[in-house]
């Protein structure tokens, strides 16, 4: 059975940092193909960062310069760095295949950014 644990939600005042951790765990392909999504309130789930075939990264436009993503196999984690962040930031963030067939969802993170 595989599982996504998204890091629990957090709360940060417009232009700081958070670091979100996807920890994945029972399937063979590990961390291939996994990317973030975000759901802001009221609105669809929306992938916005995952790495290309060659493994480079690719950002929807209001994350790119600002969003990280990152892989990394001593937690068997996707994180995401999101930095300079803004209050139209705030969401829910999940992590799950970007193609073929998803894995059962996370419970997600809710990060609130405040004026």
């Amino acid at each position: 059975q595989v599982q996504l644990v998204e890091s629990v939600g957090a709360s940060v005042q417009a232009g700081g940092s958070l670091r979100l951790s996807c920890e994945v765990s029972g399937t063979m392909s590990g961390l291939d193909g996994i990317g973030w999504y975000r759901q802001p309130p009221g609105l669809s789930r929306d992938l916005i960062a995952r790495f290309s075939i060659l493994g480079d990264p690719i950002y929807v436009d209001y994350a790119r310069g600002r969003f990280r993503i990152i892989k990394d196999i001593t937690k068997n984690s996707v994180d995401l760095q999101m930095d300079r962040l803004k209050p139209e930031d705030t969401a829910g963030y999940y992590c799950n295949r970007v193609s073929g067939r998803l894995h059962p969802w996370g419970q997600g993170t809710q990060v609130t950014v405040s004026p």
